[in-house]
């Protein structure tokens, strides 16, 4: 079945009888809300919000009066069955979540998914997104990224996933709580190698902060924190291919990878490097074993043994 909804006049923001709003609330400054948002929010019969505390700052700062109904990942199903009772009896209903955009990485999706099927009408209202903030001040490509919220807490599942991410050839978008973004930052320099990263912390708050460099180096300013705290956006860059056509390049990109990682094993780091330039293991291990041995061997040395163990650069083993 196909389901298609109308709004014929968008330009008209007073609320419908039975319609579902989803409204974006601030990421951190008050006063990043629209006009639209506050306009619905006055006008609405209920306000569903995640915790009553954080959306009464907002309600009482722009003077908001309003019943308030909990819906939080533990009670969602049976708030949804609240808040589809109200509507289908010719109520409004203004769906938010602490902040930024509901039913993003927030809960909400149970909701809106009954709505649906209920066929009760449900209206976006736009605004801040803490992943669109940070993205358009990374520096990283904004033509195609991959949103991929919290990951999963559990080891197994995490690693999977990250390991699933390592070939995204988009700017990579996640959220991680301060108690886990260092590890995630490590984690990451694992799993998908040196990669350009940006790490954004309160984004919109008074202490705002944007980290922007190789994942090793943003992970070395987070180890150097005596507490960690606030909201965490990171972004990092995609899956690159690319090869070094020049093998004295190759040999000073893989032994500054060594040498900035050096507290790993070898295999782990010739792991990171086929993923990071594109090459062959054999030939980044034969590169990287004969660094471990200097000073037997001089960076020219090494060049001329890869060049005569391998016709070309791209040639795989």
């Amino acid at each position: 079945m196909v389901q298609i909804s109308h709004n014929l006049d968008n330009t008209d923001s007073s609320v419908v009888p039975k319609t579902l709003y989803i409204v974006a609330t601030p990421i951190g400054n008050i006063e990043d809300i629209t006009i639209r948002a506050l306009k619905v929010l006055n006008q609405v019969d209920y306000i569903a919000c995640e915790d009553t505390r954080e959306i009464q700052k907002l309600l009482n700062h722009y003077h908001i009066k309003k019943p308030l109904i909990t819906c939080h990942d533990h009670n969602e199903s049976q708030c949804a069955e609240t808040i589809i009772a109200h509507l289908e009896n010719s109520k409004s209903i203004a769906l938010v979540s602490d902040a930024g955009t509901p039913t993003v990485s927030d809960p909400g999706f149970r909701v809106v998914s009954i709505a649906i099927e209920s066929e009760i009408s449900v209206k976006p209202i736009p605004g801040v997104s803490a992943a669109m903030a940070a993205l358009c001040v990374s520096g990283l490509p904004t033509d195609a990224f991959v949103f991929q919220g919290f990951l999963p807490k559990k080891q197994g599942k995490r690693q999977k996933l990250l390991k699933q991410l390592s070939m995204e050839t988009k700017t990579i978008v996640l959220y991680e709580s301060p108690k886990r973004v260092a590890t995630l930052i490590n984690e990451m320099v694992q799993h998908f190698g040196d990669r350009q990263a940006m790490l954004g912390r309160e984004l919109t708050k008074p202490y705002e902060e944007c980290i922007r460099g190789k994942l090793s180096a943003i992970h070395a300013v987070l180890v150097q924190k005596k507490a960690i705290k606030g909201e965490f956006t990171v972004l990092v860059a995609g899956y690159s291919n690319n090869k070094v056509t020049d093998d004295a390049s190759l040999v000073i990109q893989v032994e500054k990878y060594l040498n900035a990682h050096n507290n790993q094993s070898l295999s782990h780091n010739v792991k990171n490097l086929v993923t990071l330039l594109g090459e062959s293991r054999k030939k980044i291990y034969t590169i990287a074993l004969q660094i471990k041995n200097k000073p037997k061997s001089s960076e020219h040395e090494i060049k001329h043994t890869i060049s005569s163990d391998f016709d070309s650069p791209y040639k795989n083993s």
